[in-house]
C-alpha cells in the first residue's frame, strides 16, 4: 500500500473515530450502570477469543462477533463498539503487525466501525431493542442482524481487495468459506449465551465462554493441521514433478517456481555449491519475478547463505534483529523474515535455500517443516538429473577426445536433414576430413602419441568451430572426423574447409616419442589433412547420400590427388 493511501487512513480514521463514538451514543445510550464487572468480563472474553485467530490469505479471522452479539443486545451499540475496538487491537497485537504495516490498525479499526453500524442500524430497523429480549418477538430482529454482520464484513473486505490492495475480484474464497462455517458455530453460541446470561447472570460467561473459547482454540488448531495437511500434499506433487525431470535447469526452475507459488515470499535464492567451497546463486526471485543467475562463485565466508554453509542446519528468524550477528549480508534492507534450509545429499552440502519476507513473524515452524522436506526432494532430483546428464554425455561423447561421437552425428544429421525438407534450413554442408599417413605415427611413435594427435586435433576443431560460432564437430571414426554446417552454401564452406586444413597442416603437433629409449621427450610433428565437401540439396536428397558424397569427395579428389587437400563433390 502505498504512503498516501496509508496517510488517508490514518487520516479517515482520526476524523471518523470520535464522529462514529458520538453517533453510537446518541443512538443507543450505553446501558452499563451496575453491569461494569460484567461489561469487563464480556471484554475479557473478547481479547480471549482474539488471542487464537485463523490467517487465511494474510487475513485474520477471529470468532468475537459471537460475543459481541451479546454485548451488542445487552448494553448498546455504543458499548459494543468499543469493546470491539478493543479487541480488534489485541487481534492485531497477536499476529505481530509490524512498523511497516502499521496503517492495518485504522484499516481494521474503519472495517469494524461500518461492520457495527451497519448491522445495528438494520437491528433497529427491524424492530430491535435492548436488554432483555424474548425469542417470540425479538428472534427475527436478531437473525438479521447476525446476518447483516456477516454480509457487510465480506462486501467490505471485497472492496478493500480490490479497490486498496488491487486484487482481482474473488467471492467464494478460502476464507469466504470459513466465514460462512465459523458463523453458523458462533452465532447460535452467542445466542445460547445471551438468554442463558438473562437466566444465570456472569455464571453464564463461565458456562458458555469457556466451551466457546475452547471452539475458538479447536479451530484455529484444526485450521493449522488441514494447512499443514496441504503443504504435505503439496510437498509431495512438487517432489514427483522434481524427480521426473531429467536436466537440472529444468529441476531448479520447478522448485523456484513451486516454492514461490506455495508460501508467500518477497525474494528467495537458489544457491549452488560450485567445486565444494565456492558458492553462486543459480536462481533468484526478484519482485515477482523468476531469474537465472549466472554470477561468479564466491566463498562462503559472509551472509546467510555462508552462514548455512558452515553450520549445515535450517535456520527460521523472525524478524530482523534475530539475524544482525551475521555479518556482511547481501539481503535487501526490507527483508526481516528469513528461513535458510541446506540441501544435502549423501551428507554433502549441494545447495541452500533462502527465503525471505519483508514482514515479520512472516514464516512458522510449519513452512520450515515444509521447505526441510523438499530440500530432500531438490537433493535427490539435482543428483537423478546430474546422473542422467552424465550418462547422456557419455553416450553421445568420444571418451577418448571428448567430441560427439557417430551417434550422436546421425541423430544430428536426421534432424538437420527434417528441418531442410522443412524449409528450416536453405542448404547443409558436411565436411568430412581424414588424418594423412596416420598409420605412421602410431606405427614409429606408438599408439599413446597416437592419441595424443586425436586429442590435439580435437582441440583445434572444436575451437575453431565454437570461434566461428556455426558447427557440430564429432568423430567420425578412428582418424576421421566430421563437420556439420546448417544454412552454409557451398562456396563459404569450401573456404571454412580450407582454413580447417591450414590450421592442421601449418601448426606441429606435440607428442612424447619414448619408443626407442626409457625417457620420454616431446617433440614436434607436421601432419596433414585430406577433407571431403558436400552440401544437401544440392549434392544429396538423403543422409546416406550426403555421407556417401561427402566421402567419396575425400577419397578421389584429396586422397588419391595427392592429400592435403579440400575437394568438393561435383554432381
Amino acid at each position: 500500500m502505498g504512503r498516501k493511501m496509508q496517510a488517508a487512513l490514518w487520516i479517515c480514521w482520526i476524523v471518523s473515530t470520535p464522529l462514529f463514538f458520538m453517533i453510537a451514543y446518541h443512538t443507543s445510550p450505553p446501558i452499563y450502570q451496575g453491569f461494569q464487572w460484567d461489561i469487563t468480563a464480556f471484554l475479557l472474553l473478547m481479547c480471549l477469543v482474539s488471542v487464537w485467530p485463523i490467517i487465511i490469505n494474510d487475513t485474520p479471522i477471529f470468532y468475537v462477533q459471537g460475543v459481541s452479539l451479546v454485548v451488542f443486545l445487552l448494553f448498546g451499540l455504543f458499548i459494543e463498539l468499543l469493546l470491539t475496538q478493543i479487541a480488534v487491537i489485541v487481534l492485531l497485537l497477536k499476529v505481530r503487525v509490524g512498523s511497516k504495516d502499521l496503517y492495518r490498525y485504522p484499516l481494521n479499526a474503519l472495517l469494524f466501525y461500518f461492520i457495527s453500524i451497519g448491522s445495528a442500524a438494520i437491528y433497529y430497523l427491524a424492530g430491535g431493542t435492548h436488554g432483555r429480549l424474548t425469542i417470540n418477538e425479538d428472534l427475527l430482529a436478531i437473525f438479521l442482524y447476525g446476518l447483516s454482520i456477516f454480509v457487510i464484513n465480506q462486501f467490505l473486505l471485497s472492496i478493500i481487495q480490490v479497490v486498496i490492495y488491487k486484487m482481482r475480484f474473488a467471492f467464494f474464497t478460502r476464507s469466504f468459506l470459513w466465514e460462512c462455517f465459523t458463523s453458523l458455530l458462533v452465532f447460535p453460541m452467542g445466542i445460547g449465551l445471551y438468554f442463558l446470561y438473562l437466566q444465570v447472570g456472569m455464571k453464564a460467561i463461565f458456562f458458555v465462554g469457556t466451551p466457546f473459547l475452547g471452539l475458538s482454540i479447536f479451530l484455529s488448531l484444526y485450521y493449522k493441521s488441514q494447512r499443514i495437511n496441504r503443504y504435505l500434499q503439496k510437498a509431495s506433487e512438487i517432489g514427483h514433478q522434481l524427480t521426473e525431470k531429467l536436466h537440472k535447469n529444468d529441476v531448479l526452475d520447478i522448485f523456484m517456481e513451486k516454492i514461490v507459488d506455495m508460501i508467500p515470499v518477497e525474494t528467495a535464492y537458489l544457491i549452488d555449491v560450485f567445486e565444494k567451497d565456492k558458492l553462486r546463486i543459480v536462481r533468484r526471485y526478484e519482485n515477482g519475478i523468476i531469474h537465472a543467475s549466472g554470477e561468479e562463485a564466491k566463498s562462503p565466508d559472509r551472509g546467510i547463505s555462508g552462514h548455512v554453509y558452515i553450520m549445515r542446519e535450517s535456520f527460521l528468524f523472525h524478524k530482523r534483529k534475530q539475524w544482525k550477528h551475521i555479518q556482511q549480508s547481501q539481503l535487501p534492507k526490507t527483508v526481516e523474515s528469513l528461513i535458510a534450509v541446506p540441501v544435502m545429499r549423501n551428507q554433502v552440502l549441494i545447495g541452500i535455500v533462502i527465503l525471505a519476507s519483508n514482514k515479520k513473524h512472516a514464516f512458522d515452524r510449519a513452512q520450515l517443516m515444509i521447505i526441510d522436506l523438499l530440500s530432500v526432494y531438490l537433493g535427490v532430483a539435482i543428483e537423478n538429473a546430474k546422473n542422467y546428464e552424465e550418462t547422456r554425455r557419455q553416450s553421445e561423447h568420444c571418451s577418448l577426445t571428448g567430441l560427439y561421437n557417430y551417434r550422436y552425428f546421425e541423430q544430428k544429421l536426421e534432424r538437420d536433414f527434417q528441418r531442410l525438407h522443412q524449409h528450416e534450413l536453405a542448404a547443409l554442408t558436411l565436411i568430412l576430413l581424414d588424418i594423412d599417413h596416420f598409420k605412421n605415427i602410431n606405427d614409429t611413435y606408438g599408439h599413446y602419441s597416437g592419441n595424443e594427435v586425436l586429442i590435439q586435433l580435437s582441440h583445434r576443431l572444436l575451437n575453431y568451430v565454437k570461434k566461428q560460432g556455426i558447427g557440430t564437430v564429432a568423430r567420425y571414426g578412428g582418424e576421421e572426423f566430421v563437420i556439420l554446417l546448417p544454412n552454409m552454401d557451398k562456396q563459404s564452406s569450401i573456404a571454412y574447409a580450407e582454413e580447417i586444413r591450414q590450421l592442421i597442416a601449418n601448426h606441429p603437433f606435440e607428442i612424447d616419442h619414448s619408443l626407442q629409449n626409457s625417457l620420454s621427450r616431446s617433440i614436434a610433428v607436421f601432419l596433414t589433412a585430406s577433407i571431403g565437401v558436400a552440401t544437401a540439396p544440392l549434392d544429396a536428397e538423403d543422409t546416406f547420400s550426403l555421407i556417401r558424397h561427402a566421402d567419396r569427395a575425400m577419397y578421389i579428389g584429396a586422397k588419391k590427388a595427392g592429400r592435403n587437400k579440400v575437394a568438393v563433390y561435383v554432381s
